[in-house]
């Protein structure tokens, strides 16, 4: 464990808690997005920080930040770019849009339709966009943070499962408890809306870290765990999860199980520890399957949820014995 490289990330911490007040998780799956070089789904309703959880974030990676405001209106092109012609050359040049950024936040990513969900896909999971046929490759540092409202559903288009599975995780941001907010109102009487920080890491460093990162051991006991978690989500009646098996309509894909063992790496690092144990698992299993399991009409009418199954699933399923 490289104690220099942790207490960078221990002090990147410290000032992110200073500007957002009792959202832990935020920072966790953020730094864990960053470190894995993959995207984070949050939910949440308006006024809890996400967007400032976000921008901070990337002022203390010293990143190039973009926000992207999705409306039913926005165009592919709003977002990758286009092809403009240049009547003083005579000739077409490529304008990038606003994607071509180390960290993307797509706040309310529900209200694009299809196209625009579509060009998006092509830039989280190819880290590329084309643009009047041409390939253009994105920053090796791309982050896409997107952003949801639970509660508004007018003017909003569903997720494909396709692109949701491309999300490692999937955050879900609630209230902060009173001493947090009443630390949120002194904190605003104090500073207001603005923050000053000094980078704590460059891109190039952080891919380094990331490097480092995936090199932290993973048994091979406990990569079986992992694919039997993920499996009893397809195939709970093996597992003996009789009274969850009419719950889901359809399980979780293989990248949950890539998406475990890399942010349980990332959950290990966190600890000071270079190997991965069965917490470190159960720790970020219910981000990483909630927004791939499918609920069967059976679930939504007894009112059950990804998170109970996921639970469950947790509780049943036996776990290695590693030290």
């Amino acid at each position: 464990m490289n104690q220099q490289l942790y207490s960078k990330v221990v002090k990147m911490s410290q000032i992110f808690n200073t500007y957002v007040i009792g959202q832990p998780k935020l920072f966790k799956f953020i730094f864990m997005a960053f470190a894995i070089q993959s995207h984070v789904l949050i939910e949440g309703v308006p006024g809890l920080a996400k967007t400032r959880a976000v921008n901070l974030m990337a002022d203390l990676v010293n990143a190039q930040f973009n926000r992207i405001q999705f409306t039913p209106d926005l165009l592919p092109t709003d977002i990758v770019g286009s092809e403009v012609f240049n009547v003083q050359t005579g000739q077409f040049y490529i304008r990038q849009g606003p994607i071509f950024a180390n960290v993307i936040l797509a706040d309310e990513i529900n209200r694009a339709p299809a196209k625009v969900q579509s060009a998006l896909l092509e830039a989280m999971q190819e880290k590329q966009v084309t643009i009047a046929g041409k390939t253009q490759k994105l920053p090796d540092f791309f982050v896409v943070l997107a952003t949801e409202n639970p509660i508004e559903q007018e003017g909003t288009f569903p997720l494909s499962e396709a692109q949701t599975d491309r999300f490692a995780a999937k955050l879900i941001v609630g209230y902060p408890s009173l001493e947090s907010e009443l630390k949120i109102l002194e904190l605003q009487e104090q500073r207001g809306d603005s923050w000053r920080v000094d980078p704590i890491f460059t891109p190039e460093e952080f891919l380094k870290l990331g490097k480092m990162i995936g090199a932290i051991k993973v048994v091979s006991e406990l990569k079986k765990y992992i694919v039997r978690l993920v499996d009893a989500t397809r195939r709970p009646r093996n597992y003996g999860l009789d009274e969850i098996a009419k719950y889901i309509r359809l399980g979780a894909s293989p990248r949950a199980s890539i998406y475990l063992m890399k942010l349980g790496k990332v959950e290990a690092f966190l600890n000071q520890r270079d190997f991965v144990l069965p917490d470190d698992i159960k720790n970020i299993a219910y981000e990483v399957l909630r927004h791939r399991i499918l609920l069967s009409f059976e679930a939504q009418a007894d009112g059950v949820n990804q998170d109970e199954i996921v639970r469950y699933i947790l509780e049943k399923v036996s776990i290695p014995n590693i030290k």
